[in-house]
């Protein structure tokens, strides 16, 4: 059976841009070495973009037919984003298969999405399961001029303590100057990002927000109402309208594919007209690609469809997820040229 990303990312259980300027150098303390004393600091928060409202795709990573990362066609789904509406974009996060790529891997992907930004905010997913390779890859998005992190707690051991998350994330930030986003994804990772930690790391000014990819709608509402001065960004479409509403971005894996239809949802937001139209137009659009059973929640389905969008070559997953059926190519062709009909 094919990982679907539903659940990859444990989501959905219910159904231009601003870039900020050169981050400072981080500090240079060993990992080894038990951080600084953390007094309370008054220094301006820094979100990583000059709007919070943004729209980020959640970036897939093509590969060649051998599994290997494909720079090319990279560049060319990055230029695409940019042209179809994305603000910015998150690299190697759930969607971008970040655990099934080396640190040296991981290494060149950002390379390839940070070396031309295309005038895009690039967020780049650090996270492992243990803390000198998340610096590692930290402190190189840095050097490379990433705009954030988006940093996913370390996830083989399920219901560490608190206190631990807190030690694990306070090493970062003493670190890594850029501003960081903790990514509460409990369904694929095991450890929730709770209100307690959150709270813990208030003082650090890079504290910029969180990524929320769990989905129930109570839930982002209380991180939203209880942190209004980071940027609680939903990694969830279900919650879009109430982000927008409350002056919050979003990470959108759908905008992999369906990047016209929600850049047209943000687009309605600044101009100050109602949101709801465009949303329930992308809406209509994914309900139609599911029906027809695409397989698009799944990495190579997903893949595929968006290489036909962009009339380019087929990129494909990495193991273990595995490609698309030919049934799933004759359904995806058949849904795209249906949604030409909703304009």
């Amino acid at each position: 059976m094919s990982t679907t990303r539903r659940e990859a990312i444990g989501m959905m259980s219910a159904m231009a841009a601003g870039v900020l300027a050169g981050a400072t150098p981080a500090a240079q303390a060993p990992a080894e070495h038990a951080p600084a004393a953390r007094a309370p600091v008054a220094a301006p928060r820094r979100l990583g973009s000059a709007s919070k409202t943004l729209y980020w795709i959640a970036s897939v990573t093509p590969c060649d037919k051998d599994r290997r990362f494909d720079p090319a066609a990279f560049r060319d789904i990055l230029a695409w984003f940019k042209h179809n509406g994305a603000d910015g974009i998150v690299v190697l996060g759930t969607t971008g298969e970040f655990p099934s790529f080396s640190v040296e891997e991981r290494k060149k992907i950002a390379e390839v999405a940070l070396k031309d930004k295309l005038g895009m905010n690039i967020i780049v997913g650090p996270g492992t399961s243990n803390l000198p390779e998340t610096l590692d890859l930290a402190k190189h998005a840095e050097a490379n001029g990433a705009d954030g992190l988006l940093v996913i707690p370390p996830f083989y051991y399920k219901k560490p303590p608190t206190a631990g998350l807190i030690e694990y994330y306070s090493r970062l930030f003493d670190q890594v100057s850029l501003p960081i986003n903790l990514y509460h994804i409990p369904g694929t990772s095991g450890v929730p990002i709770s209100h307690e930690l959150l709270r813990s790391l208030m003082h650090y000014p890079q504290l910029a927000g969180i990524k929320d990819s769990n989905g129930p709608a109570d839930e982002y509402a209380k991180f939203v109402k209880d942190f209004p001065e980071l940027n609680m960004r939903t990694g969830t479409e279900n919650n879009l309208e109430y982000a927008l509403a409350h002056g919050m971005g979003a990470i959108c894996m759908d905008g992999n594919l369906f990047t016209r239809e929600l850049a047209a949802v943000f687009a309605a937001h600044r101009a100050g007209s109602d949101i709801h139209a465009p949303y329930e137009k992308y809406v209509a659009a994914h309900t139609l690609m599911e029906n027809l059973h695409t397989g698009i929640d799944s990495y190579g389905p997903m893949k595929y469809a968006l290489s036909l969008q962009m009339g380019g070559p087929q990129t494909y997953p990495r193991w273990p997820s595995v490609d698309v059926t030919d049934a799933e190519k004759t359904a995806i062709k058949q849904g795209l040229e249906q949604l030409k009909s909703l304009g």
